[in-house]
């Protein structure tokens, strides 16, 4: 039985975890394996008292085709064969959204399919500026998975999600920073740079108030405005018992940069 324990690494850069896709001879397709991996990392993380930030970017010429279709009919038991790639990734990106931590997709090469929600995923993205997107997924007559259907509207809007999952054309990093897929776009031999350096920032930031944010603005699209007044209240007062608020207000009054810890 191939080795599959590298087919997802988790490596550090300070307080930044970094999620490498590392089946760069398949394009990143994500086998079972690698599903189950991606999660156990994914664990990691999520136990870890010192992560500030996760960078997510892949090895090879892609950042991920998406899931390997080749496995979907393993055993000749489609159902089971996708719900072994589906079931760990989907808890996965759970638990991912439930934290604190914000994130970063570093994407170039293909971004497909279940690549493509996958980097929908994630807080900020940084494409190079050869990457190509497209969800695919109506190519074979599939629906999406990963999240897509659920992430892409709130980022590009209802009309320009439907052309996008519908037609599932091919489209190029200019466009994708038009709609607001993507944060940035730069040269391809500087965007792994460029997504280290960003999460590298949000790693220095008020953790906390990172986190109760990104559930503010997740909730946001759902709520009643007074409900949601009520929310920010409720999060702002938990942000002012943190230490990052009383060195942030600090560092205020005494015109310097505010040295954050995450607590």
């Amino acid at each position: 039985m191939p080795d599959t324990s590298d087919t997802v690494l988790l490596t550090r850069d300070g307080g930044v975890a970094i999620l490498t896709l590392n089946r760069p001879a398949q394009l990143n397709a994500i086998d079972a394996p690698m599903a189950a991996l991606f999660l156990a990392h994914v664990k990691t993380i999520a136990a870890s008292g010192d992560v500030r930030a996760i960078l997510l970017q892949g090895n090879g010429r892609a950042y991920s085709v998406g899931g390997d279709i080749s496995q979907f009919l393993a055993g000749g038991d489609v159902a089971a064969g996708i719900e072994a790639i589906m079931a760990p990734l989907h808890e996965a990106l759970c638990l991912l959204d439930s934290l604190p931590q914000p994130s970063v997709a570093c994407l170039h090469g293909a971004v497909a399919g279940g690549g493509f929600s996958l980097a929908l995923a994630c807080d900020l993205a940084i494409a190079a500026d050869d990457a190509r997107f497209t969800m695919a997924y109506s190519r074979i007559g599939a629906t999406s998975d990963l999240g897509g259907t659920y992430r892409l509207a709130r980022l590009v809007g209802q009309r320009k999600a439907r052309e996008i999952a519908l037609l599932a054309d091919v489209f190029g990093a200019a466009e994708a920073l038009d709609i607001g897929l993507v944060n940035r776009v730069v040269p391809a031999a500087a965007a792994r740079d460029e997504a280290l350096a960003l999460a590298r920032r949000l790693a220095a930031g008020p953790t906390q108030a990172y986190g109760r944010i990104r559930t503010l603005l997740a909730e946001a699209e759902d709520a009643a405005l007074a409900q949601h007044l009520d929310a920010e209240r409720d999060a702002f007062r938990a942000t002012t018992a943190t230490a990052d608020f009383r060195e942030g207000v600090t560092a205020f009054l005494e015109k310097r940069a505010a040295v954050f810890t995450g607590r």
